[in-house]
Parts: structure tokens; sequence; C-alpha cells
């Protein structure tokens, strides 16, 4: 058997019972971190919380070369974790369809997404959000700062109204292409997709930073691109929303809850 268990947004304590659960019923369990990261916790830590040992693996080792995975559910009650939920914004599904394949039975834990969160810790309404987007960092692609087809996603939730979720990204491992090093692993943040979104769009237009959803000090900051770019919002994970038409209830949100000026919904409607 292979269960796929999203251990939440944070640490080894954001697992849902029912995903603790079963984790403890597994007999191994592997995991990834190159989708998204528990930067509140270590491997060690989760390994230490849940009793386990977790052998962590990387994209290639996931999705080009599943096989250690798949002979072991084989044979017993395998794990298979991931930050956030364990099928958001990610390729697992074909993880799971090898195994259904080999006739493997195959279930699923949810966790607490990132997407919920970015919704609930601001106040803008779920069902007025549409298609989500991630920027990469410019050396990743080597084109325009903000890729176009993040700019023609974005776009056309803004001529329909509906804030878009930009997912930020992490580089966890990742070796040097295009001519470019990195050291250790890299977290884009608010204030610097902030920047990038204002030198297409200009300063003034309105976003909304979400940082460490999950943790005890998640932090909401709504103002104009231009002023969040100078922000400093600490430590990862990051997000960033940019809002389509704004509700009277979601701007008393991020006025309450973000700190929004209240001009800025002049200008935005």
């Amino acid at each position: 058997m292979l269960t796929f268990i999203g251990l939440g947004l944070y640490d080894e304590r954001s697992v849902t019972v029912e995903g603790r659960e079963a984790l403890a019923d597994a007999d191994c369990a592997f995991a990834e971190f190159y989708t998204s990261h528990l930067v509140g916790a270590t491997v060690e830590e989760l390994e230490a919380y849940h009793d386990i040992d977790i052998e962590v693996r990387d994209r290639a080792g996931v999705e080009q070369d599943p096989g250690p995975i798949l002979d072991a559910a084989e044979d017993e009650h395998v794990a298979f974790l991931t930050a956030g939920d364990t099928m958001i914004s990610t390729t697992h599904v074909d993880l799971r369809l090898r195994a259904e394949d080999r006739g493997i039975e195959t279930r699923l834990v949810h966790g607490v997404t990132a997407q919920s969160a970015a919704s609930g810790l601001t106040g803008l309404q779920n069902y007025r959000f549409g298609k989500a987007v991630t920027l990469p960092f410019p050396y990743v692609h080597g084109g325009d700062p903000v890729p176009k087809s993040v700019v023609d996603s974005l776009e056309a939730n803004r001529d329909l109204g509906l804030h878009t979720l930009v997912y930020l990204d992490i580089k966890v491992d990742w070796e040097g292409r295009r001519g470019v090093e990195v050291d250790g692993d890299q977290y884009m943040t608010a204030d610097y997709a902030a920047e990038l979104f204002a030198e297409h769009w200009g300063g003034d237009a309105l976003g909304v930073a979400v940082c460490r959803a999950g943790s005890p000090d998640p932090v909401v900051a709504a103002d104009r691109l231009s002023a969040l770019a100078e922000r400093d919002f600490g430590d990862p994970l990051h997000m960033l929303v940019i809002p389509g038409e704004i509700h009277h209830v979601e701007a008393d949100a991020l006025s309450a809850l973000g700190g929004a000026p209240e001009e800025l919904f002049d200008d935005e409607n």
C-alpha cells in the first residue's frame, strides 16, 4: 500500500490527526521537499516526532526513478510525504498512477494548503481567486523578470476581477544551470517578488504579502507593490497575492488584518 500524506504548512505538528495515524501505521516513509518545505522542522525532527525513518528523494528520485518507492509499496505499507497537501501543485498523481498500474493500493490523506491559508489569513474570499501562478527566479528561465506565462495568467484573472495567488520559487539542492551557481537553498521573498511585479505593472498596484502561513507568527501585509518591495518580511516561506476587484468586506479585512491604507481601495476600484 502507498499512502500519500500531506504534512501541512510549518512543522512536525502541522499534520492532521488522520495523517499522523496513517504515518504511525506505515512500515517506512519517503518524502520530497523540492515542491515545498517545512521550514519549522528538520527531517530529523520529523523522524523523531513520528518515530519513523524518512528517506528524502530529490525530483529525479520521484519523477524519473520511482522504482524504490513502488518496490517497497508492493510488500509493505509505505508513506509518501510532502509539505502542504499531498496533491496540490505537484506531479505526484503520476506516482499514484504508476502504483495503481502495479496493483498497489493507494490512499490520500490531505493536509492544509497554502492556497486555503492565503485566503483565510488575508480575508480574501476563496471563490474570488482565479488561476494560481508560480513566479520563478529570473536566473532559472533566463528571460524577462516576470515570465510571459505569469503575466498572461494574472492579467486574465484581473480581467475577470479575480485575485491571483502567486507561489514564490524555492530552490532546494538546485544544481547550477545557465552559468549560475546557487549556494545553498534559496527562497524567493515577498519583497523581491513585489519589486519584480512593480517593475512590470507599476508600483501603485495593490499586493498582499503572506508570510509563514501555519506558523505561530504569520504575517499579512497589504500595500502598494512599491511599498511592499521596501519591507523585510523575515524568514520563509512567503507568498504574494495580487488582488482583483475588492469586495467591501475584503477591503475591511485587508485594512484590519494587513494594515492596508484605505485610499488604496479607491485607487483599485
